[in-house]
């Protein structure tokens, strides 16, 4: 067999497994915080979450499939692993920004929550003071 061939196969099922695992571990753990984010309601952060999951397998997998080609041939075993090891890096560097951008969003969303559950003064205020000059 083709040593491209067997590092494209190497390469699709290392690339596949990460994208399963880091997809099930965000879900998991990020399900607490979705829930937190939309203010304890389970079935908004369920649903939530199972997009999230979906949009992380398509954006993951369609890079994955994308970079799948290459324009060397690959010669000796020492090509396999030089090969393997620049997809698979870049492949969890995609991931690692995927998931960073995901909890950056969603920690505006619940910065922006708190916020709001922020209590306003029970009083309004009596009186106006105007700025001084030159302060």
């Amino acid at each position: 067999m083709d040593r491209t061939v067997i590092a494209y196969v190497i390469y699709l099922v290392v690339s596949i497994a990460l994208t399963v695992w880091v997809a099930r571990t965000l879900s998991r753990n990020g399900r607490i915080f979705l829930a937190d984010v939309l203010r304890g309601d389970d079935r908004l952060a369920d649903a939530v979450n199972h997009l999230l999951v979906v949009g992380f397998y398509l954006v993951n997998l369609g890079f994955v499939a994308l970079y799948l080609s290459d324009d060397d041939t690959i010669t000796d075993t020492r090509g396999v692993f030089e090969a393997l090891s620049t997809k698979l890096g870049v492949v969890l560097l995609v991931l690692g920004a995927m998931h960073l951008g995901n909890v950056y969003v969603l920690n505006r969303i619940r910065r922006r929550g708190m916020l709001e559950r922020e209590p306003v003064p029970p009083v309004q205020p009596q009186e106006w003071i105007a700025p001084r000059v030159g302060a």
